[in-house]
């Protein structure tokens, strides 16, 4: 009976011996290409860790410095932070920031270049969007209505569909063509929420140029400001 399970034993250990020959070399290298895939799929995820905290700790100076008014000091650190990671949430939130500053502080045609530059190297259609509905309500500002209109024409992004039709709305009032600000507000009102406080807003417009809202509503979008 030993001696049998010996022959046994045997005869699997050639064929593993005859399979490593045969089947070795792709083995190894199988291996190596796996472990070093999960190394190098291990180091990406610490690099982009690393990426975020220091572009995160440039926006929390930027932001710092915004809320002292230092508009070069914070252009310096924008200016930085864009360089280096320009790929990053970081980056997008910065640019919309700076341009609130800018804006605040006069200077409509840095706000300009401040969202235009999210609204061409922001990753989320929502960053694209949010940059150039603020930009618009800057050129509305310099009365630079056909480019304001250009700029919304191009804001697509979902939730902001009600506010992007209410600056249409501001545009089209500004440049005396009151019937079709009535429609771009009631557009606006529509898809809004009626819970949201901002629709209060769109309404008030409405009945300052005599026009009655109509019912309806759909599920509310964000209702960040512009500038």
């Amino acid at each position: 009976m030993a001696t049998h399970l010996d022959f046994e034993e045997q005869e699997q250990l050639d064929q593993l011996k005859a399979l490593w020959k045969q089947y070795g070399t792709l083995i190894v290298c199988t291996l190596a290409l796996v472990l070093a895939a999960w190394w190098g799929y291990g180091a990406w995820n610490r690099h982009q860790v690393t990426q975020a905290g220091k572009a995160g700790a440039l926006f929390d100076q930027l932001e710092r410095v915004t809320q002292t008014g230092d508009l070069e000091k914070a252009e310096r650190v924008f200016k930085d932070l864009t360089a280096r990671f320009q790929g990053t949430a970081y980056a997008q939130q910065a640019g919309l920031l700076l341009a609130k500053l800018q804006f605040e502080k006069g200077q409509f045609d840095k706000a300009s270049a401040s969202l235009g530059w999210v609204a061409d190297h922001a990753i989320e259609a929502e960053y694209k969007t949010l940059a150039r509905l603020r930009w618009a309500g800057v050129l509305i500002d310099q009365k630079k209505y056909t480019e304001a209109l250009q700029q919304l024409e191009l804001a697509k992004a979902e939730p902001y569909v009600a506010l992007v039709a209410d600056r249409r709305g501001d545009v089209l009032l500004a440049q005396g063509k009151t019937a079709e600000a009535v429609q771009a507000y009631q557009q606006a009102r529509s898809a809004m929420d009626a819970a949201l406080e901002y629709r209060l807003f769109v309404d008030a417009k409405l009945a300052a140029l005599g026009v009655q809202p109509v019912a309806g509503a759909a599920s509310g979008p964000r209702t960040e400001a512009a500038p």
